[in-house]
């Protein structure tokens, strides 16, 4: 049998899961589900029966937070490749697959969205078993979940049989109530899961017959791509050019090749704070708290947070708490946090796409205190790592070592900085921060100017290949 080469898929807006997931900061980085974050998680689930390592495709602006997530799993992708921006799923697998070859692997791949939880691995590697089989046979394949509950928040697949690798009958969008009800008592109605099975040859071979621009768009994507350390760029230009449409609408509904096998595995893909609090772990009264919470007759609730949280008296509320948002909210409606979101970016403000602490390829900065004309923050820098040879045009710092050992370059000059010393960086002036030694490197920085965006820098050098402004 050919060899398995699992294919993550690494995007997500970060909206469902505000205020702990956001654009810069999606849930497939964040441990929502154990001390593994959930890609960490889905790569585990498959390590153990995969052939290959992984195809990884993220997001151009996730590229250092996944590659650092899949250094933590000791595992090498046998590619990373960056999305200049999104085209949904079809494009994405296709261009998994053409690496796939490229690699000289006309691999089975099994590709598996990164935000998703599967309770019981045993009966998934069961599944994917049976998929590999149709798989060798030429067959496109899809997991099925079996139905729990009549939920109306998934598309769902019919299926021409009951057991086994099935022919797709067909794709149906999500249901009404009632619908919903009929498809579970049917017993021939799957909840369409997102993961796929198939060799890399037989899918490109579909996306050739049935979405020839997807397959031109994504093949000069990747010729034109550029190898970048651990990372392969896909040309923005040719990717742009690609229709922008899912797998399903764009190659399954379409396809005779289309074949189903039914999974138990207590998967959920995580859609909202209710689905959460629905596979995590419950007290005698059905509350589901993560971190320091307090509640006094509460029943059926769900709490997250790093700070104290006091509840009293509360039924079927989700409660959640980050360094600079509260949310809270109705179980039954907490969907609608995505209105919230969409306010915030209405609005202007920052909370919908990033997070006060903000994590670097070099560390993390973490912006504790701001005003007119200043902005305090706290930065760490890991062992050896190295922040650009940067100068900004509107600002001017000043640091202050807490503990570990900084190396400044300031213009001409270089300085070692300990404990308790300190630097200024006037406007203007080129420099870099680097940490020589073998613990962590944790500074104060305080800026003062006229404007202390993000976007106030000009990189001239960058281990990282983040040249420029």
């Amino acid at each position: 049998m050919s060899p398995l080469l699992p294919v993550i898929l690494s995007g997500g807006s970060g909206t469902r899961l505000w205020p702990l997931s956001r654009e810069a900061y999606p849930k497939q980085f964040l441990p929502l589900v154990g001390d593994d974050t959930m890609l960490q998680a889905t790569w585990k689930r498959v390590s153990g029966i995969a052939g290959l390592a992984p195809i990884v495709v993220a997001n151009e602006e996730h590229r250092f937070m996944a590659a650092e997530q899949l250094r933590e799993c000791s595992v090498k992708p046998l590619a990373l490749i960056l999305e200049p921006m999104g085209r949904n799923t079809a494009p994405a697998i296709t261009v998994a697959a053409l690496q796939a070859l490229k690699s000289n692997e006309d691999a089975i791949l099994l590709v598996l969205p990164s935000d998703h939880v599967i309770r019981d691995e045993a009966a998934f590697h069961a599944a994917v078993e049976v998929a590999a089989r149709a798989a060798e046979e030429g067959k496109l394949v899809t997991f099925g979940i079996k139905p729990a509950s009549p939920e109306v928040g998934y598309g769902y697949i019919k299926a021409d049989g009951n057991t086994g690798a099935m022919p797709v009958e067909e794709f149906v969008e999500k249901p009404d109530l009632q619908t919903a009800r009929m498809y579970l008592e049917s017993g021939n109605y799957y909840w369409n899961s997102g993961m796929f099975l198939f060799k890399a040859s037989r899918y490109l071979a579909e996306v050739e017959k049935l979405q020839p621009a997807i397959l031109s768009a994504c093949r000069e994507a990747l010729d034109k791509a550029q190898a970048d350390t651990d990372f392969v760029r896909l040309d923005p230009d040719a990717f742009a050019n690609s229709p922008n449409d899912s797998i399903d609408y764009a190659i399954m509904e379409k396809t005779d090749a289309a074949t189903v096998v039914p999974m138990d595995a207590g998967w959920s893909d995580v859609g909202s704070w209710s689905a959460l609090w629905e596979i995590s772990d419950k007290d005698a009264t059905g509350n589901a708290h993560h971190g320091d919470v307090i509640e006094v007759d509460c029943h059926d609730t769900y709490a997250y947070g790093s700070k104290l949280i006091a509840m009293v008296g509360l039924n079927d509320v989700v409660v959640v708490e980050t360094d600079d948002a509260v949310m809270v909210g109705h179980r039954d409606r907490i969907q609608e946090v995505k209105e919230v979101v969409a306010r915030i970016k209405r609005d202007g403000r920052s909370e919908a796409s990033a997070h006060r602490k903000v994590y670097r390829p070099w560390g993390a900065y973490d912006s504790i205190d701001n005003g007119d004309r200043f902005q305090v923050k706290r930065i760490t820098v890991k062992p050896g790592a190295s922040l650009s040879l940067q100068m900004h045009h509107h600002r001017a710092e000043h640091w202050i070592v807490v503990s570990g050992t900084a190396k400044v370059t300031r213009g001409d000059e270089s300085i070692l900085l300990t404990e308790n010393q300190s630097t200024y960086i006037p406007l203007g002036v080129t420099h870099r921060l680097d940490n020589p030694g073998k613990l962590p490197l944790e500074l104060i920085e305080v800026q003062s100017g006229s404007y202390l965006g993000e976007d106030d820098i000009v990189r001239f050098d960058d281990v990282y290949g983040r040249v420029g402004s």
